[in-house]
């Protein structure tokens, strides 16, 4: 769910990571404005088979993919950390070139790293660019492990345990995770659709628990912490319909062991896309796809940004067939993230009910499309 986000920092990609002489880069920024920049590259309009661990790996014949991690954390004194962890790869060009140098590479990474500190009500945002060149990123499948420099996602042989680990000038994570669940495919067995065009779609699978450990760092200070983390994988090709203005997106990890994932994705015209889905994943892994038609989304409050821009900040969550009602509020109003393009990504929490009985739990919510 995170295309915008691509199309927002690819001319600067092409700034910052040129492959070749300046006529070419030229020719390279031409295509990127015109239709046939996606030429060449795979393309997400057909179920396909997932195998994992594999999948957890790289598909660079895509054109761009991500791994995004976030989660809830307390350490002993109960202290709550929110954290996000993303790293996006992204291909200039289709396949790979001839190497002429070892610098010489079309693929970029670039990765955000948040974290959200509930009890001194402050939010910490860094992010980091490279080229896919001189090991200085890149993603390997066999065993999976993604980095740009020292910062880092990983997993053993199974893919049942990972392991994150970034630190920046002010913050930073090292963190076991352990997953409760397996991998989860949204959408259409996997692929999800984001628009009536048929190429305008992505492969999307979760892995929506897992048991997290380890250390958050602020400032110098070392917190023991522990908690729930949530995996995103997608890859794909095209980006969002010329309509569709961004995405409201939840992943929410409930007392009952259920965990709901919903979007809604915005059209220009302030409706919603008939595209838009989500997929409950049960305690005991069974999942059930749902249609927009199966749940509603409510807005309660709104938040303003001192840069500008207007988000959501705080729903009412309808799923009626599953009994589910559920409102959602953010641990602070401000976790907007800064970086090359702006976007709200932020630590929130749940309650209500599943068919009169109390529920609660936490998650994460990203707002695109609000700032730009």
């Amino acid at each position: 769910m995170r295309a915008t986000i691509f199309a927002s920092v690819s001319l600067c990609l092409l700034t910052l990571f040129a492959v070749a002489d300046e006529s070419a880069q030229s020719s390279r920024l031409s295509e990127l404005l015109t239709d046939n920049t996606e030429a060449g590259f795979k393309r997400a309009n057909a179920a396909r088979e997932f195998l994992f661990p594999r999948d957890h790996g790289p598909h660079e014949g895509f054109r761009n993919e991500w791994w995004y991690i976030t989660g809830n954390l307390d350490d002993d004194a109960g202290r709550r950390f929110g954290f996000e962890l993303t790293i996006f790869r992204f291909s200039l060009t289709p396949g790979r070139p001839q190497a002429q140098s070892d610098w010489r590479t079309n693929q970029v990474y670039i990765a955000h790293l948040a974290v959200t500190d509930v009890e001194d009500e402050r939010f910490y945002v860094a992010e980091r660019f490279s080229r896919g060149a001189l090991g200085l990123a890149g993603a390997q499948t066999e065993p999976f492990r993604v980095w740009i420099d020292n910062w880092e996602i990983a997993s053993n042989g199974e893919g049942e345990s990972w392991r994150i680990v970034a630190a920046d000038t002010d913050i930073a994570v090292d963190l076991a995770l352990t997953a409760l669940k397996k991998p989860v495919l949204n959408g259409d067995a996997g692929l999800s659709r984001k628009s009536s065009n048929i190429d305008s779609a992505s492969y999307y699978y979760s892995i929506t628990r897992f048991q997290t450990a380890g250390t958050v760092s602020i400032a110098g200070r070392n917190y023991r912490v522990s908690g729930l983390s949530w995996l995103d994988r997608e890859w794909s090709t095209s980006a969002l319909a010329a309509d569709q203005v961004g995405w409201d997106w939840f992943a929410l990890q409930l007392s009952s062991g259920t965990d709901v994932m919903l979007y809604n994705l915005r059209k220009s015209d302030a409706t919603v896309d008939a595209n838009s889905s989500g997929t409950l994943t049960f305690a005991d892994g069974r999942s059930t796809h749902l249609r927009v038609e199966d749940f509603n989304i409510r807005v309660n409050d709104t938040w303003d940004s001192p840069a500008g821009g207007t988000y959501p900040s705080s729903w009412r969550i309808h799923i009626p067939e599953q009994g589910l009602q559920l409102d959602v509020q953010p641990v602070l109003p401000n976790q907007e993230l800064f970086t090359t393009v702006r976007y709200w990504e932020g630590a929130v929490d749940v309650s209500g009910e599943k068919n009169g009985v109390p529920i609660a739990g936490r998650g994460y919510v990203e707002l695109t499309g609000y700032a730009d």
